[in-house]
Parts: C-alpha cells; structure tokens; sequence
C-alpha cells in the first residue's frame, strides 16, 4: 500500500501517513525501525504494511514503513 509522509518525529522516530484517500494512520518506532529508514520528510511518498482495518475493528497499524522506490 502506498501513502505520503504527513508527520515525522526523529526523536522518538514516531509520526503519521495520509493514505491517498486522506485518512491519517500512525506509525510507532517498531515500524520505522524495520523499514531501515534513518529520516523521514513530509511529502515523501512511502510504502507501508498495514494490519487490522478489517471487520467491526477499524483500527489500522502499520507494521512497515519504506520508501516508495519505481
């Protein structure tokens, strides 16, 4: 799935995604962490895994953020 960098903190590698449709989803450190990235700007477009979202639960997490590469 793709999204584009909304916010980024380098502190506590922590921040959020818009996902095209414009829904904001956060990523923790864990996350930014296996994508092996060592900063993030916002605009940037990246490549996320999401988990959950689906059924009665619609909370989304996302377990892997890279950069989106063609």
């Amino acid at each position: 799935m793709q999204a584009t960098a909304y916010t980024y903190d380098p502190e506590t590698r922590t921040g959020q995604v818009l996902l095209d449709d414009g829904t904001p989803v956060p990523f923790d450190a864990l996350a930014f962490d296996r994508g092996g990235l060592r900063l993030l700007r916002p605009g940037q477009r990246v490549r996320i895994e999401v988990e959950g979202g689906d059924g009665e639960d619609k909370s989304r997490h996302i377990t892997l953020i890279t950069l989106q590469t063609f």
